[in-house]
């Protein structure tokens, strides 16, 4: 595969470690995270298949492993639309796994939702034995997208399924926890903001403004549609709603903050030098309520809406470039040059896979770099699957499971000079200052 630099790019700095070929292909919903911490990464191939995907010590080697999850009642013959995981919120344990799917009855489609789930102690996160443990719930209408939300009920938090369709509505499936299973209720009793819909919901994205009772949700539709809405966790009160119509389907809305982690400061004087290949934008970084919107449709250029909760969908940024390689497919929202700060990448059905950087300066964005793959891309995640800090990316073609990681000697150029970086702090500081305390240096 080719790492594209033109544009003004710089190369992609991501080297490819591992490809795991999917006996058939999946979709922009077959994507998921197993258990926290636990590096691993599920697959979804439309022919019924679930992939459990780790790094595992073979012989003193890290070596990647693929292997078939074998997932009661998913029939053979059965196409998969969507799969989901989420981690169950304390004090509850365990792992819950989600899987749409439609069984071919010869003279009709009938879809089912799938939720596995184990309670038997010690079992809760073991991905073997879950798969052993469902309830099939068949559906009235065709799944789309299968993810998931944190929400507030009574004087505990819950995780709770949320799937769209296309009759259109959400349908929220949550635990019942004396019964041992998952059961659908009324979305609009935890979710207000999720009802009269005219079109079918193709991505949803929940985002819990952190400390402050608030959270942010968005979602794009098949027609265009695009709704962002400010809600109040405890009294369930929509308190704005933004809404824009746009030309064609939504692929993916991500909700997400500008404003970099609580971190170290830099050393006085200094300041952080640019990546090769990077232009140096100064200015102050954004508050810390900045919130911002990317919304990818298959149809025109990508965009983030910035700052919502005071401009709502007015201050619209194009991302250069992005309609250049046929429609966006999914997109992600995270740290990949190890700076603090986020990136947005964008996959393609036209094989590329694009990295912006917002600059503070002008409020724009620009092409970080681009990377061609063979095929077109399908989802991604960001996750540390070698659990050595050091986060990976998985991108998920039409052909397989792509693995890229960073180079190890970048990343140790890196720790040494934030180590020096360190270490001129606190010999700047005043000896009273010093409470012997050890310091974490992120990554």
């Amino acid at each position: 595969m080719l790492a594209g630099a033109a544009g003004g790019a710089g190369p992609c700095p991501l080297g490819e470690d591992s490809f795991t070929r999917f006996s058939s292909q999946s979709n922009v919903y077959g994507l998921a995270r197993g258990a926290r911490g636990r590096g691993e990464l599920l697959a979804a191939t439309l022919k019924g298949k679930v992939l459990g995907f780790r790094y595992q010590d073979l012989r003193q080697k890290i070596r990647p492993v693929a292997k078939e999850l074998q997932f009661n009642y998913i029939p053979v013959d059965a196409e998969i639309v969507s799969i989901d995981t989420f981690n169950k919120s304390p004090p509850k344990r365990g792992l819950v796994v989600g899987i749409t799917f439609i069984k071919d009855s010869g003279d009709k489609a009938s879809p089912f939702l799938n939720i596995y789930c184990d309670y038997e102690p010690g079992s809760e996160y073991n991905l073997d034995s879950i798969a052993q443990s469902c309830l099939n719930l068949e559906l009235q209408f065709t799944p789309f997208q299968l993810g998931h939300a944190e929400v507030q009920v009574g004087d505990q938090l819950e995780t709770v399924f949320l799937l769209s369709g296309n009759n259109p509505a959400i349908h929220l499936y949550k635990e019942n926890e004396g019964l041992h299973q998952f059961e659908e209720q009324p979305v609009e009793n935890l979710f207000p903001e999720l009802t009269d819909l005219s079109s079918s919901v193709l991505w949803l994205h929940v985002f819990n403004i952190p400390d402050s009772g608030r959270r942010l949700t968005a979602f794009g539709c098949q027609s265009g549609y695009v709704r962002v809405a400010h809600v109040d966790q405890s009294s369930r009160t929509v308190l704005q709603t933004w809404t824009v119509q746009q030309d064609g389907p939504i692929s993916r809305v991500v909700v997400f903050s500008l404003s970099p982690p609580a971190r170290d400061p830099q050393p006085v004087g200094e300041d952080p030098a640019p990546r090769e290949g990077e232009k140096e934008c100064k200015g102050t970084p954004p508050p810390p309520e900045e919130y911002s919107v990317l919304v990818a449709s298959m149809m025109e250029p990508a965009v983030v809406y910035r700052n919502v909760l005071s401009r709502g969908l007015q201050d619209q940024v194009l991302l250069p470039g992005s309609d250049q390689f046929d429609s966006v497919l999914c997109g992600l929202v995270t740290d990949v040059d190890l700076d603090g700060k986020p990136e947005i990448l964008l996959g393609t059905y036209g094989q590329e896979l694009l990295c912006y950087k917002s600059c503070e300066v002008d409020a724009s964005f620009r092409l970080l770099w681009h990377r061609s793959f063979a095929s077109p891309l399908l989802a991604m995640e960001h996750v540390d699957l070698t659990e050595d800090g050091l986060w990976e990316l998985a991108v998920v073609s039409l052909k397989g499971l792509h693995i890229l990681q960073h180079s190890l000697t970048l990343a140790s150029r890196l720790v040494l000079s934030r180590l020096r970086q360190k270490a001129q702090q606190q010999r700047r500081l005043p000896q009273g200052g010093r409470d012997g305390t050890a310091s974490s240096i992120p990554l």
